[in-house]
């Protein structure tokens, strides 16, 4: 069976970033482990060993990695400040390779926006997300519905979606990484318009 350990979220899991875990372990594809959750990716300052929540994370995040790979091959996540991506990509840059397939949603681009940006040689679908989730934003983004894989238990479910998204995968206006910074907007209140 597929351990963590022999994949590249043995890093981030040492390192204590592997948060909010709604599935992590084998996806049922041999040799695959799959994560959904959020990566911690920047630490506020702890004072002796209180445990307090990270200053700013990758959110919502679906991905898989392949055992003695050391990269993660597909990955999905949710920043909610464009301007986080500096701190992605200390953190979790390291960890992809340029034949992966990488999404990010992010919360303060406009809403019509689709970039492709390369950093490092590695290619990243920019995309918007105001008030749906990753996870359905993914199954609209491949045509999916529950019902595709309904039968599938978590691991299943996350391994079908993201191989799909691999199938999906199309190219945007490519922009470079300053650029498409510079077209960040204000960062949207995400309680707001929420009923109390």
């Amino acid at each position: 069976m597929t351990s963590i350990e022999s994949t590249a979220f043995a890093g981030l899991e040492k390192e204590k970033r592997l948060l909010n875990a709604t599935f992590k372990g084998p996806t049922g594809k041999p040799g695959y482990f799959g994560f959904r959750g959020d990566f911690a990716l920047e630490f506020q300052q702890q004072l002796a060993d209180e445990a307090r929540p990270p200053e700013f994370k990758l959110e919502q995040i679906l991905s898989v990695a392949k055992e003695g790979a050391g990269k993660i091959e597909i990955l999905v996540g949710y920043l909610h400040d464009f301007a986080y991506f500096d701190a992605f990509k200390k953190v979790v840059l390291p960890l992809l390779a340029p034949e992966g397939t990488y999404f990010i949603f992010v919360n303060n681009i406009d809403l019509l926006a689709k970039y492709t940006v390369e950093v490092d040689g590695v290619t990243f679908t920019i995309l918007p997300c105001d008030e749906s989730t990753v996870w359905k934003e993914v199954n609209d983004f491949c045509g999916l519905d529950k019902n595709d894989y309904k039968k599938l238990d978590a691991g299943g479910k996350l391994q079908f979606v993201l191989d799909k998204l691999v199938e999906a995968k199309e190219t945007f206006e490519t922009l470079s990484l300053s650029d498409a910074l510079s077209r960040a907007e204000p960062v949207k209140n995400r309680n707001e318009n929420r009923p109390v």
